[in-house]
């Protein structure tokens, strides 16, 4: 098993899909305020061929089974991008690809020249939260226009 990081392409958006409907309710993240109902989550590769934004996701053995990007914050300023949609399914949990995923994000936000990286999470997502943690992110108020509010996690990190 040798996870491949690549683009997202159109054919992995149902996948993409899949995941991020199968993942959110593990930790309560249904319903009104949650990122599971953004029009994106059906046109992922669409809505990551933006300018400034960039989604990857996490291949094995030909089965897409996590991915993350990162994009422009939703009514924030030009110098702060925000990482969505970050997520795996169990068997990818816990092999540090979470972290390597995360270095290449903040790499291609610096390179779209952001200087402010934002994040929005969830009570539980424990392991994520301590990710972020040891990559330098600190606890932050509620930002930009994301339609997140069922998130009650605010991250951000300087670049």
């Amino acid at each position: 098993m040798t996870p491949v990081l690549r683009p997202i392409i159109p054919a992995d958006d149902p996948h993409v899909a899949r995941i991020i409907r199968t993942v959110m309710p593990q930790f309560g993240a249904v319903g009104p305020g949650f990122a599971i109902n953004d029009p994106e989550v059906d046109a992922m590769y669409a809505e990551y061929t933006k300018p400034r934004s960039r989604y990857y996701v996490v291949e094995v053995d030909g089965a897409v089974l996590g991915g993350g990007g990162v994009a422009p914050l939703a009514g924030g300023d030009a110098g702060t991008c925000e990482l969505k949609k970050m997520y795996f399914l169990p068997d990818l949990r816990g092999q540090g690809i979470g972290e390597r995923l995360l270095r290449m994000l903040l790499d291609d936000a610096r390179a779209f020249g952001f200087t402010t990286m934002y994040l929005e999470t969830l009570t539980g997502m424990d392991a994520a939260k301590k990710l972020y943690a040891k990559m330098g992110f600190t606890s932050t108020c509620r930002a930009g226009a994301t339609g997140h509010h069922g998130c009650d996690s605010f991250f951000s990190r300087a670049l």
